[in-house]
């Protein structure tokens, strides 16, 4: 029991001056008689206990040169080691065993360093779901570019990890900062070094094209050193609690304005975490002066492929199919592409243009490309004109179904449902067929009936009449006249 100074002294003073005895201080103070005894130095140390040899004791010696060869082995292993060698102890006593005695790891120093002004720019992605598409799923992952003395930040959201995602990546971080850096930072990537071996490195040949056209230095971290890149890590932890935390990104493009938006109105608004008194805007301000300038001309950064033109007019790309024109059947075009769109040349003509699906084993077609082989091949129009209306609403294959057992002629339902389509357009169609499919009718003309309810509700412009007469008939011109004649009143005759 520990007590007061103040105690003690009082102690000393009534056994030595005024000779009380132990027992009479205790009470008088109220502490124990082995407080009073230990103040006046009349405590014995308790006699240590004798120890008895325990089952592990023969193994010490043994379990100790294992873990310091071993550092990390568990200590069930070291049981099934132990048992092997006639130890009949529990488990529970080895692990306290082992509890004592193995080695501590050694905490690593680390070197602070202070980038310089327009000098660094450390580079990462972060995964951040797995979002829905068309046809499947896709991982979606963050692009996060920091300036590493301003601590500015640029984002977007991205489906790709290639070469050329990072570089268009890189481009539109550069062109957000109005400059680059000298240096890029990345971490041991895949899609940034094909081989390392210790300090020997090589990067993808891509990427040192596009980092000479910047004037920019490439370099990698060492290996399982995310602290190198700490900047990078700490921005995407903050994008994690402040800007991804409760939010749901389905759209891409969405995502994209979200997160430029939240940078502008707080992520650079927030205090520098260095610079007392500075926001990460004003820091920003500051470094564009000390960056690099921009090239002139744009970088390219687009995935350029040759792609042969399979029989049904059709070219392969990320598991989607793109059409192009029926003349170019069997023959090799070269596929440019970007995350926007994705471009078929030949040579130097280009012969199709389409958005870039990001989805999964779908078909992206024009229908100027259908019209040709369908003008080409007239008996391929009932099949190609029920995989448009597939395409347009799946939903429609149970009115096929309900077309042949009623034994009406498919071809003329197809044809005259294909016509609904051009007039209505896909989305007001798509809706009519599911009211149609609900109300349990087949009918065309209950179809046609419930896409004009819908054009109604949905107070879009008149659908045109597109009723073509041909020249056998003779009155398929009217000649206009004034209506007034006919409220003329004729003039009796007497």
């Amino acid at each position: 029991m520990t007590v007061p100074k103040r105690t003690e002294a009082e102690i000393r003073r009534l056994h030595f001056a005024e000779h009380w005895p132990v027992g009479t201080i205790a009470r008088q103070l109220h502490v124990h008689e082995d407080v009073v005894r230990r103040v006046i130095g009349r405590l014995q140390p308790r006699r240590a206990p004798l120890l008895r040899p325990t089952l592990i004791a023969p193994f010490a010696d043994f379990i100790q040169e294992t873990l310091a060869q071993y550092p990390l082995l568990r200590s069930t292993r070291l049981f099934d080691m132990a048992r092997a060698r006639g130890y009949q102890g529990s488990v529970r006593t080895l692990r306290d065993f082992v509890a004592g005695v193995r080695p501590v790891p050694r905490q690593e120093a680390f070197l602070r360093v202070d980038p310089l002004i327009g000098e660094q720019a450390q580079v990462d992605w972060a995964h951040v779901a797995q979002v829905q598409v068309q046809g499947g799923q896709r991982s979606l992952w963050l692009f996060v570019m920091v300036l590493a003395w301003s601590r500015a930040l640029f984002g977007e959201f991205v489906f790709d990890l290639s070469i050329h995602s990072l570089l268009r990546s890189l481009g539109r971080g550069c062109a957000f900062f109005e400059g680059t850096p000298r240096k890029w930072l990345f971490d041991n990537a895949k899609t940034v070094t094909l081989e390392r071996y210790g300090e020997a490195v090589r990067y993808h040949p891509l990427l040192v094209e596009f980092a000479g056209r910047y004037c920019v230095q490439t370099r990698v971290c060492v290996v399982r050193k995310p602290n190198q890149k700490g900047r990078v890590e700490r921005a995407i932890r903050y994008l994690r609690d402040r800007f991804l935390a409760g939010r749901t990104i389905t759209d891409i493009e969405a995502g994209n304005r979200e997160l430029l938006t939240f940078l502008d109105q707080v992520a650079h608004p927030r205090p520098h975490p260095t610079q007392p008194g500075r926001s990460v805007a004003e820091c920003l301000a500051e470094e564009r002066t000390r960056l690099l300038p921009l090239p002139v001309a744009p970088v390219p950064s687009d995935l350029v492929l040759s792609v042969s033109v399979d029989k049904t007019a059709f070219v392969r790309l990320d598991t989607n199919a793109y059409s192009v024109p029926p003349a170019y059947v069997g023959r090799t075009l070269s596929l440019v592409a970007d995350d926007r769109e994705v471009r078929l040349l030949d040579g130097s003509q280009e012969v199709a243009r389409h958005p870039r699906s990001w989805g999964r084993r779908q078909v992206i077609e024009r229908s100027e490309h259908r019209e040709e082989i369908l003008q080409q091949k007239r008996a391929a129009r009932e099949p190609k004109g029920r995989d448009r209306l597939v395409a347009v609403t799946p939903r429609i294959a149970s009115l096929f179904s309900a077309w042949v057992l009623d034994g009406r002629n498919v071809g003329s339902l197809t044809a005259q449902t294909l016509r609904l389509l051009d007039l209505y357009g896909p989305a007001l169609f798509s809706e009519a067929v599911t009211e149609a499919l609900a109300r349990g009718t087949s009918d065309p003309g209950a179809l046609a009936q419930l896409c004009e309810q819908h054009r109604r509700a949905h107070k879009t412009l008149p659908v045109p009449l597109l009723v073509e007469l041909g020249n056998h008939v003779p009155d398929r011109h009217v000649q206009p006249h004034a209506l007034e004649t006919y409220d003329a009143k004729p003039k009796r005759r007497d």
